[in-house]
């Protein structure tokens, strides 16, 4: 069989194979066929037509952040920067980096000043110590908060002549694509939740805005990844239960979001492609994954730190669920969430050593997901079903129709267990607070034109009314 005859029939078997739900069909031969045969170009298609598998190097196992004094050897580097932040500064995970950097002779600078919810303020003054420093390696010691401070120290040291807004997401910034090369980065999460030792997002609250928005590049993605189980045996229960949340919504965020060859426009250059550019055959295989593991080990990893098995569990979910919503993005979880933790005003997190108030990310995403889930389930009732069945749902008998109740019952039970916050007016939120929310969330375009379902202001003002409460 000539190749491009073995091509098509490959597409035509995935078509066959693939989801038959309004949002995820859109017959894959007749779109192949056609460009296979140079009937459509690149820059003719209103929508996109490819999608590109990228993430980080990854190295788990057990004590293995001992070699990193190792790899900084093997990579040549003379002037090595460590970002951690002062809780963490203090604990078992940096020891054990600066011990490798010390029996290995590496030369090192600490910055300890991360801000954990970081802000576009602690941003630039990682900034400017990354620029005063002149490093030329980087490394990453912490949860997201500190990942992405290094991703973004990393990136403006190495365009010193360019503004902060320069490489921030469109419409808040001016999201230029980035052209020079990074330094190398190793991240070495102390947290099971972000995914961000995979990703090449970086995420602060843009403190005018009273939202958080983002810098979202591969080219920001660390080199390797150094994912150490031992590490989140130190995490509060709290901690890793809001951890898991964000690791569950990714997971289903990425596993629903709009098909890849749905989303417009269509790059008229492969570097205008951006990283989150909807759901995919691959970035399907690591959500169901993580799924699988956020079932059967993030209630056991919340009541129990000394189960191992558990929390080292929930680590390589988060790497799965990052490789995943890495490449297929997010929604309106995370579009939803970057307001409610933006506007906070008075809550405290429990488990959280900081003295501002914080609603810690994971819990800001998962507040929203029984609402959000019910809206979008009409557009791809499969993927909702078989969602609400890996994380323990008899499906068997439920009706297409029912998919976005059941989805949300079953979070709904999933939380209540977990003891969440009873919704929004849990955490100091009112209804009067809503159109604040709705203001917040409309300019996260980057994440929200990836959710299934089209919405309007109207939608949200209704999904953030259905969060009020939960239970």
């Amino acid at each position: 069989m000539a190749g491009g005859e073995r091509a098509a029939h490959l597409m035509r078997q995935l078509a066959s194979a693939a989801c038959r739900c309004p949002a995820h069909s859109q017959a894959y031969s007749h779109t192949y066929n056609r460009v296979s045969t140079g009937e459509v170009h690149m820059c003719e298609r209103k929508t996109d037509y490819a999608f590109e598998m990228a993430c980080s190097n990854i190295r788990y196992g057990a004590g293995v952040t001992r070699e990193i004094g190792m790899d900084l050897q093997n990579m040549g580097a003379r002037n090595v920067c460590l970002m951690t932040d002062r809780t963490l500064s203090q604990l078992p995970p940096v020891g054990v980096v600066l011990d490798s950097l010390t029996k290995h002779g590496v030369k090192y600078k600490i910055y300890e000043d991360v801000r954990v919810e970081p802000t576009d303020k602690s941003f630039k003054a990682a900034i400017d110590f990354a620029k005063q420093g002149h490093f030329d390696v980087y490394v990453a010691v912490g949860g997201g908060s500190v990942i992405d401070t290094c991703k973004a120290a990393n990136l403006y040291a190495s365009h010193p002549e360019a503004e902060f807004l320069d490489f921030v997401n469109a419409p808040i910034g001016k999201g230029k694509p980035i052209t020079a090369t990074l330094k190398p980065l190793i991240a070495v999460p102390t947290t099971a939740g972000t995914g961000s030792e995979t990703t090449g997002v970086a995420i602060f609250d843009f403190e005018n805005l009273k939202a958080k928005t983002g810098i979202a590049n591969r080219a920001l993605k660390p080199t390797l990844g150094m994912v150490d189980p031992l590490h989140t045996l130190h995490m509060p229960s709290r901690v890793a239960a809001n951890s898991g949340f964000d690791v569950l919504c990714h997971a289903l965020e990425s596993f629903t979001a709009l098909p890849y060859y749905l989303r417009s426009p269509c790059p008229s250059n492969p570097i205008n492609r951006p990283a989150y550019q909807g759901s995919n055959p691959i970035s399907d295989v690591w959500a169901r994954h993580a799924l699988k593991i956020v079932a059967k080990y993030l209630k056991r990893a919340v009541r129990d730190a000394g189960d191992v098995e558990a929390r080292s569990s929930m680590h390589l979910a988060s790497v799965f669920a990052g490789i995943g919503f890495g490449n297929a993005g997010v929604h309106l979880c995370h579009g939803m969430s970057y307001p409610i933790a933006g506007n906070v005003k008075t809550h405290r997190a429990k488990g959280y050593n900081v003295e501002h108030p914080i609603v810690p990310h994971g819990l800001s995403v998962v507040l929203t997901s029984p609402a959000v889930f019910a809206f979008t389930a009409n557009m791809c009732p499969e993927r909702h079903l078989e969602a609400a069945q890996i994380l323990g749902t008899d499906v068997s008998s439920i009706k297409k129709d029912d998919a976005g109740r059941v989805l949300a019952d079953t979070l709904r039970s999933f939380l209540y267990d977990l003891e969440v916050e009873d919704g929004l007016s849990s955490i100091g939120y009112t209804k009067e607070d809503i159109p604040s929310l709705v203001k917040g969330t409309i300019p996260q375009e980057r994440v929200t034109k990836l959710s299934p379902r089209a919405h309007t202001e109207e939608d949200l003002t209704a999904l953030f009314a259905a969060s009020m409460k939960l239970y």
